[in-house]
């Protein structure tokens, strides 16, 4: 682990922008798996680790971004999950995903940021049932640059929108949704990360799309 300084993620910037051949998928193979990557780097090749943070540093910071309604919060707590990874990857035993691993790092990220401003959110307060209609994933899909400017700015609104409606879920659902939906974690993942049985977790998730459905609903 001697390869990386853990003076911040700004040390890793060099190398991400050049990822080894080794590394490079190509017709005749598959992309190496995020356990693959994150042993690679703990045995010394900073090239595994610019792949892995170039493949989950997006969906990570939206789960930070859509969790605390921060952009700064979630720039630091982003910097201090990658930090985590760098110090326990010789650590990490796949007994479970990398993306279970990584999102429960950023969660416990995000618990101490709550709990050192004494804040009053709870992640296992559940609200009122208000429906139980099965619902179905809402898609968004962004205007192409050869869209006239009325339907890129209705893209642009219908995405503001649709991560305003994120960000008011109660808690426990919101977290729940951003796990699935930025983490791609399965409902027996989100249950095990957040402590909760599988029929919660599924329920938690049920009522954020039907919520986010509703909300979306002037958009159809």
């Amino acid at each position: 682990m001697s390869a990386l300084p853990l003076a911040g993620v700004e040390a890793v910037a060099p190398i991400i922008r050049r990822v080894p051949d080794e590394f490079a998928p190509d017709g005749a193979s598959s992309p190496p798996s995020d356990d693959a990557l994150l042993a690679g780097f703990a045995g010394g090749d900073a090239g595994a680790f610019a792949l892995l943070y170039s493949r989950h540093e997006r969906p990570v910071f939206r789960f930070l971004r859509r969790s605390l309604g921060n952009d700064a919060a979630a720039q630091d707590l982003l910097q201090e999950v990658w930090l985590a990874v760098i110090r326990n990857a010789a650590a990490f035993e796949p007994r479970a995903r990398f993306t279970t691993w990584l999102y429960g790092i950023a969660r416990n990220r995000l618990i101490d940021y709550w709990r050192a401003r004494r804040d009053t959110v709870s992640l296992d307060q559940e609200p009122a049932n208000d429906g139980d209609g099965a619902a179905a994933p809402i898609d968004l899909f962004a205007a192409g640059a050869d869209c006239e400017p009325e339907v890129q700015a209705m893209s642009r609104a219908q995405a503001a929108a649709f991560v305003a409606a994120v960000e008011q879920l109660p808690a426990p659902q919101r977290e729940a949704f951003l796990l699935h939906a930025e983490g791609g974690l399965t409902v027996e993942e989100v249950a095990q990360l957040t402590g909760v049985g599988r029929e919660t977790a599924k329920s938690r998730l049920r009522y954020a799309m039907v919520r986010l459905r509703a909300a979306m609903q002037a958009w159809r």
